[in-house]
């Protein structure tokens, strides 16, 4: 009888795409996320948790420059007693599921209704340096009302939730542009309803941050050469029509005044155009009048990302102060969050146009700022570690722990082999703890406890001449009673 095939054991590698996230990183999520929930929260918005799965149907085909519904999206098809069954999907944004819950749900909820949601996101996507199939968006919506007051309200609360997690005003702008803008910009050229002419536009504008004003100007107009050498196709519109998509994208002035001025000329008669424009004088009077002037939030028509999908005003968050990228070059670290307004979402579902819009912030990207800033820590302090000299006094230990935790200090008892010490203080070197206490037999007998302060030892161990070291010992022992008191203190002094 042949041996049963030996099953090889699995491996235990990522799939690719996705990473893993540790507990510093994790815990910076969270302090994050839970600081914008409270902004959030602070301007009325509500807490909403929508299913990670959806069906296809609902996603609806709202990838950019996807043509199927469950392309680009991880995607299943349930299997019933026929054999068929519904397509499911993991939700690829947080904007479609909402416009299916407000449908669902729309009769019990109130109108205009603001949520906003967190979470993690799923694209089937070809991965890169950086760029995950998997990663955490936090939105903030509000449903059912088309007045620019709610646009406003989003831009407002976009930079407060900036500076409340720590991007300090002047390293940051909020900028606003409008579709409603550009369709005039499309009927000032003479393109009618011609969807393909209309997106061919819509996609040329969308790499003027790449190509610049030539650029665009090339690729409306007869091409141009990329800096590879190849020749990219233009669009094939003649110069006069291509003018009123570069007076649009180059219309920015030295104040708002001036660049509506320059829009009015842009968009020439166009009734969406000139409506586009009052709703940018809207929103910029809303701001000012509540606080928010043009250093934290600006009319901007260069903001061209996303204009294909949204069909009003457009924002985007953009952290202006520089970086220096992996060849050492200074650049602006770039957008963190972008959003806009999308009458047509909910429609889909209802046949009813529902006014909506929205922001949602890229958490990674923002976390990476922060990072960048100094605002979070690369290493975060671990627990407080009580050692364990005698395994026979577990007792005494978990009563020091205990006692350390109802002083809302973070601490463990170790809890591997304690016969070796040294493997106790290479453990709490490994989790960065901050103090390691010690009780012995002796200090039981004495009523005393033994505290080391482990970051200060690290640095007499780093650079301390032996008389420094005898100056400013990391070890001190105190009476037990004393504990909470003298950890708090070294936990204070290393802050």
């Amino acid at each position: 009888m042949a041996k049963p095939k030996k099953q090889p054991r699995p491996k235990a590698i990522t799939p690719k795409g996705f990473r893993d996230y540790f507990g510093e990183e994790v815990t910076q999520r969270t302090e994050m996320l839970r600081n914008i929930a409270g902004v959030y929260h602070h301007y009325g918005f509500d807490a909403l948790e929508s299913s990670a799965v959806e069906t296809v149907e609902a996603l609806g085909k709202f990838l950019p420059d996807v043509d199927r519904p469950n392309e680009g999206v991880f995607a299943w098809q349930e299997v019933d007693e026929n054999d068929k069954g519904d397509w499911m999907a993991l939700r690829y944004d947080l904007t479609a599921p909402l416009a299916r819950v407000y449908a669902q749900h729309r009769n019990d909820l109130p109108t205009p209704y603001r949520r906003y949601a967190m979470g993690p996101v799923w694209r089937n996507e070809k991965p890169g340096p950086g760029r995950y199939r998997q990663f955490y968006q936090c939105d903030a919506d509000t449903v059912g009302t088309a007045s620019m007051a709610a646009d406003a309200e989003i831009c407002a609360m976009l930079s407060d939730t900036l500076e409340t997690v720590g991007i300090p005003r002047g390293d940051y702008l909020v900028r606003v542009n409008n579709r409603k803008v550009l369709n005039g910009v499309l009927e000032a050229m003479g393109l009618g309803e011609d969807v393909s002419a209309r997106n061919d536009v819509l996609r040329t504008i969308d790499k003027f941050d790449k190509v610049g004003e030539k650029g665009v100007r090339e690729l409306l107009t007869t091409g141009r050469l990329d800096t590879s050498g190849a020749f990219i196709d233009g669009v094939g519109l003649s110069e006069d029509q291509a003018e009123p998509v570069i007076g649009f994208l180059t219309s920015k002035a030295v104040d708002t005044a001036q660049t509506l001025t320059n829009l009015r000329e842009a968009v020439g008669d166009s009734k969406i155009g000139t409506d586009g424009i009052l709703e940018l004088e809207q929103i910029g009077a809303l701001l000012e009048a509540g606080g928010y002037s043009s250093d934290r939030v600006e009319i901007d028509p260069s903001v061209v990302r996303g204009l294909g999908y949204y069909t009003g005003p457009v924002y985007e968050a953009e952290l202006t102060f520089e970086i220096f990228d992996e060849k050492g070059r200074k650049r602006q670290f770039g957008s963190v969050a972008g959003g806009g307004r999308y009458d047509d979402l909910v429609k889909r579902f209802t046949g009813q146009e529902v006014p909506a819009t929205g922001i949602s912030i890229g958490v990674d990207r923002l976390l990476a700022a922060l990072r960048e800033k100094g605002r979070i820590h690369t290493q975060a302090k671990g627990p407080v570690i009580v050692t364990v000299m005698d395994r026979d006094r577990m007792a005494d230990y978990q009563t020091m722990v205990a006692e350390l935790r109802n002083a809302d200090i973070r601490a463990e008892v170790y809890l591997g082999n304690p016969k070796n010490f040294g493997n106790q203080l290479k453990y709490a070197d490994k989790r960065n703890s901050p103090i390691a206490v010690i009780e012995g037999g002796d200090e039981k007998a004495k009523g005393v406890v033994q505290i080391k302060d482990l970051m200060l030892g690290a640095k007499i161990a780093e650079s301390a001449t032996v008389q420094e070291w005898k100056e400013r010992p990391s070890q001190f022992e105190v009476p037990r009673g004393d504990l909470i008191a003298k950890v708090r203190e070294i936990l204070d002094s290393q802050d």
